[in-house]
């Protein structure tokens, strides 16, 4: 119907030995992983599998019980001491019930703690990761194994657990138990296993392979959600809605392929048990019936047996259905330990040094990608004096933001170094590097949460008077004060509600309550307005006294105050010093300021 030979391929799947050892390694190392998570709650754990067996105990003495009352009291006529059985068996009951009980609470909370951890880790080590990892996923799919595949463990360790460990006990104890009261039937009932694994193992084959499937699936249709919800502005500004639906309804269809052949698949399972639960009750009740005829075994016997038959029946059925749970969860934790196995540049060195705002760029040369032929910036030096401001020009591609990164350790030199204060950026601590660092963003990001804290997020120590206090010198106080609730009004994620020049205005209160030594503003005034351009030049004027600032603009007027210019071209300087230096020598500065270009309209 949905084409399983297009989602996957027999050869995929391989001979049954090799793929299922794969899994088995697979499987192996992700539940001692897990194992590793319970750490402080296996004391508990050994507890709640106490439970277990008490209640496994307790649901096998049961049907024991019925048949010893029917034989010894019902068939024999002997009602003396029926009443005191009858109360014992209303106690074993009681048992199974308190201890199933106890079993599921202690497990719930054992899990959710497990859960706890996972989350925690996975967060903790995507803060770690380094930026050149999230520039090369989907946000939304990184989103998705966070989130779904973290709850699809949490599902299994709710329920899962108990089951196959109840039904393993619950297998063996039958089993014992059948022995005991008649070898044949025991042996009848046996015939139905072999088929079973054969069964099962031509399903899981199968599911298996589909279940990481889906939860791939499910990851790359998060990140498209994401994405286009992210970039809903554009999309529309674009007219790509019919795309952007076509696209998503082919992730879709992929997703609803895997999908249906992996529930289909688990969906044989349960049919399949039930057709072999009944064949095996089918033989039981008839070879016990002629045994009973004949004198081989009592009444009682057949009645305990053919309970004990369902029992044997029902943990394989419970087993079958736990393993697709279980795949699921697997195939959701190694996307998970995935994340969190990916290597972490460790942020070492120095953390106590404060930072004066020398900065130098020596022989610099740069690639994002370590494969690429060709580098970003192409041996670059200049030097920036603390306090001074460096105006980076150029067309876009040029190189000007990727200095800035450099600077501030996103990304580490392919060749030559860069220095602050004669110190090689790689020997501060990341952390202590960038906590002297401020930086004002074309595009400001606003966090869903006060105007307040969003401020503060500067600095976290910051008090509320020195944020009012930076509002103030950015030039954001008055519009702050007439918004509805004022410094506590709570901004969308996205800062909806206040314009684009407003937005910078807190960005820069931002910077100000940071008070670093090193100032990053990339293109901190584009897509404003003139007058809304004034009130942020103020602010700006503000935040760089006696800051080493580094400017990317494309208005020439936001760089005019700078000490010096860099101009790039392709990822090379082709002019650099002092703006009266690069004017008296009639260059391609002097000839763009002649002209009033903006930076997008010249070296075209």
């Amino acid at each position: 119907m949905f084409g399983y030979e297009k989602v996957l391929k027999k050869e995929d799947l391989g001979s049954g030995k090799r793929a299922k050892g794969k899994r088995a390694n697979n499987w192996k190392q992700t539940l001692y992983r897990i194992w590793l998570l319970v750490d402080e709650q296996r004391g508990l754990l050994i507890t709640v599998l106490l439970m277990v067996v008490l209640s496994s105990v307790a649901a096998l003495a049961g049907p024991f019980l019925v048949g010893k009352i029917i034989d010894d009291y019902i068939v024999a006529g002997q009602f003396e001491g029926i009443g005191f059985m009858i109360i014992v068996l209303i106690g074993i009951y009681i048992v199974l019930s308190a201890s199933t009980f106890l079993q599921n609470y202690w497990m719930i909370g054992i899990a959710q703690t497990t859960i706890y951890k996972m989350r925690t880790n996975v967060f903790t080590k995507l803060m770690a990761l380094p930026v050149t990892y999230f520039d090369k996923r989907q946000h939304g799919e990184l989103m998705s194994r966070a989130t779904n595949d973290v709850e699809a463990v949490s599902a299994t360790l709710n329920s899962s657990f108990i089951q196959v460990f109840s039904s393993i006990l619950t297998l063996a104890g039958t089993l014992i138990v059948m022995i005991y009261l008649s070898p044949l039937l025991t042996v009848l009932t046996m015939l139905i296993i072999p088929v079973m694994f054969w069964a099962m193992r031509w399903i899981t084959r199968r599911t298996s392979k589909l279940y990481k499937e889906q939860q791939a699936a499910v990851g790359t249709l998060n990140g498209m959600v994401e994405e286009t919800i992210s970039g809903q502005r554009i999309v529309k500004a674009f007219s790509q809605e019919e795309r952007l639906i076509q696209e998503f309804e082919e992730r879709n269809r992929r997703m609803r392929t895997v999908g249906f052949w992996a529930l289909s698949y688990a969906g044989y399972i349960p049919k399949v048990m039930n057709a072999l639960n009944n064949a095996s009750f089918a033989i039981v009740a008839g070879v016990g019936g002629l045994l009973a005829f004949n004198g081989y075994i009592t009444i009682g016997t057949i009645v305990i047996f053919t309970e004990y038959a369902r029992q044997f029946t029902r943990p394989l059925n419970d087993l079958a259905n736990q393993f697709n749970t279980v795949l699921s969860a697997l195939a959701g934790a190694e996307r998970v330990f995935a994340v969190m196995d990916e290597p972490v540049d460790e942020d070492e060195g120095l953390t106590d040094v404060k930072i004066r705002g020398d900065v130098a760029f020596e022989r610099v040369s740069f690639k994002y990608d370590t494969q690429a032929a060709a580098n970003i910036l192409h041996d670059i030096e200049f030097t920036v004096r603390a306090g001074q401001t460096l105006a980076l020009v150029g067309p876009t591609g040029a190189g000007k933001t990727t200095i800035m990164q450099l600077i501030a350790r996103f990304y580490d030199t392919t060749e030559g170094k860069v220095t602050v204060d004669g110190i090689d950026v790689k020997e501060f601590s990341r952390e202590a590097l960038r906590s002297q660092m401020a930086f004002v963003l074309q595009d400001p990001f606003l966090f869903e949460t006060t105007v307040l804290e969003n401020i503060r997020y500067g600095k976290l120590t910051a008090t509320n008077e020195e944020i009012i206090e930076a509002a103030k010198k950015a030039n954001a106080h008055t519009f702050i004060e007439q918004l509805p609730h004022g410094y506590e009004t709570v901004l969308s994620a996205d800062g909806s509600g206040i314009s684009q020049g407003q937005k910078q205005l807190l960005s820069i209160a931002r910077a100000l309550v940071a008070d670093p030594a090193i100032l990053l503003l990339d293109e901190a005034t584009s897509s404003i307005d003139t007058v809304t351009e004034m009130e942020i030049q103020q602010a700006l004027e503000i935040l760089m006294r006696g800051r080493t600032s580094f400017v990317i603009a494309h208005r020439l007027n936001t760089v005019k105050n700078a000490d010096m210019v860099l101009v790039l071209q392709q990822g090379c300087i082709v002019e650099y010093g002092p703006q009266q230096q690069l004017i008296a020598q009639d260059g391609i500065y002097a000839n763009m300021l002649r002209e009033g270009k903006d930076m997008d309209e010249w070296l075209d």
